[in-house]
């Protein structure tokens, strides 16, 4: 056993306070839940800092840059967090369950990790992500469970399972793709914001299906898994992209998961096609081709919102099938760019979109006939997959394919405009899959396959 397994543990052991949150809400005062809940993490954070500086214990809870200056920075931040999270799990809504449900994940999800390093002594970041994500969500699910029945008094009805593991393997997957990002000091961080994000879907409320959360790990995690062996995804950019359709197919359903997954798919092996002759033409994506999560979220996080906004479609008063041509025609946005990038880079004679003045192969903005007839082809795909998903009819799939290829358009024209000096390729991408997603749903709208019921009260 390793040193980090120990201190793995030990964070399991601060993370147990969390317990007191659930313990105390609703049957003490506010000020008295308050203080139980929050003021041992305050006690442990000022011990942390202040107390323990040498010796076997500091030892076993030091990150390595806590060394520096003698001073447990790693725990006291997490401690510090916990007790924001007390806070507003004792004072401002957050419910205490899904608190503990936060630190479990996170404490357990890092115990797993560590006892698969030292039990499998791979270096195979695949395997420890692997480790994390399942412990994670062990650890959620109890985590969860132990809240309750601490804040019931043990009165738990017990109800379907997979809403539960719908909400800890969110979580867990989320906070994966966070460390893998982030350094191991950075836990404060990574533990706000998987708690927060854990409020947030249980905020929403969505329906879900039993069937679709077991199908949607699976073939989430499957493909996952596929990209990262076939050097398509790094592991941020898999993590990324796991989250996201087990997202699309738990939320939304299985035709979400296809148009999502044709895109990662096709986009993926687009990238790899003829690489080494765009490399030497200097429009070769980094690392081989293999995107990273800034890359897969700057091209799907509209379609995300999207399935957000689909899911919560009942509360806002807004017809769902607006939100479904919103998805298609982002989906169809990101697919139409990328194959117009990789494929139309391959061809000489590029023209610049605002002037069509010659320009060199990987210019900002530039366009071949090649590129954007790929582009087209890409966005016919998407609506096709959707037409056949979703039943709709050749308006409807037109819609798709247009909103598509105005996001294909938005993009090169940033690209010519304020590429490389106020926007990023990241931003571009993620502005013109939001230009395709608002032009489907207003398209959707304008030929009247979404009609929209919009009650306003009028007031003299």
């Amino acid at each position: 056993m390793t040193s980090n397994v120990p201190r793995a543990a030990a964070f399991v052991a601060v993370g147990a306070l969390s317990l007191l949150s659930p313990a105390v809400a609703g049957r003490a005062s506010p000020l008295v839940a308050m203080a139980v809940a929050t003021l041992p993490f305050v006690l442990v954070a000022v011990v942390a800092l202040y107390v323990i500086d040498g010796g076997r214990l500091f030892d076993l809870l030091a990150r390595p840059g806590d060394y520096e200056e003698r001073r447990l920075y790693g725990l006291a931040g997490f401690a510090l967090a916990g007790a924001g999270l007390a806070l507003l799990a004792t004072r401002f809504g957050l419910p205490p369950d899904v608190f503990v449900a936060g630190v479990a994940l996170l404490v357990v999800g890092n115990l797993a990790k560590e006892s698969v390093r030292a039990t499998v002594g791979s270096g195979d970041p695949f395997v420890a992500t692997t480790g994390f994500a399942v412990g994670g969500t062990l650890g959620g699910v109890a985590g969860h469970l132990v809240g309750e029945t601490l804040a019931t008094s043990g009165a738990v009805s017990v109800g379907p399972v997979e809403p539960l593991l719908f909400l800890a393997a969110s979580g867990a997957l989320f906070a994966a793709l966070l460390r893998s990002m982030l350094f191991e000091r950075d836990d404060p961080l990574v533990l706000l914001s998987v708690s927060l994000f854990l409020w947030g879907l249980v905020e929403l409320g969505p329906t879900v299906e039993p069937t679709r959360v077991f199908v949607g790990l699976a073939v989430s995690v499957f493909f996952g898994y596929v990209a990262y062996a076939l050097e398509t995804a790094s592991i941020q950019g898999m993590l990324t992209g796991v989250l996201l359709a087990f997202l699309a197919v738990v939320l939304g359903g299985y035709g979400w998961f296809v148009l999502l997954i044709t895109f990662f798919g096709l986009g993926g092996l687009s990238a790899k096609f003829r690489y080494e002759q765009k490399r030497t033409r200097g429009i070769a994506e980094d690392n081989e081709g293999a995107r990273g999560s800034g890359n897969v979220l700057a091209n799907a996080a509209v379609a995300l919102v999207a399935v957000l906004a689909f899911a919560a479609s009942g509360s806002v008063g807004l017809p769902p099938a607006l939100f479904l041509f919103a998805y298609a025609a982002s989906v169809a946005a990101a697919m139409a760019d990328t194959l117009s990038s990789e494929i139309g880079g391959l061809y000489d004679g590029p023209r610049l979109l605002t002037t069509l003045e010659r320009v060199e192969p990987g210019t900002d903005g530039a366009v071949t006939w090649q590129g954007e007839l790929a582009g087209i082809v890409g966005s016919v795909v998407i609506a096709g997959i959707a037409a056949v998903a979703f039943d709709l009819g050749t308006t409807a799939a037109l819609v798709v394919v247009a909103g598509g290829v105005i996001g294909m358009t938005v993009d090169s024209l940033l690209g010519a405009t304020l590429e490389g000096r106020t926007l990023g390729n990241q931003s571009v991408n993620l502005l013109a899959t939001l230009c395709g997603a608002v032009a489907g749903a207003l398209l959707a709208v304008a030929v009247g396959v979404v009609r929209l019921s919009l009650s306003i009260p009028l007031s003299v």
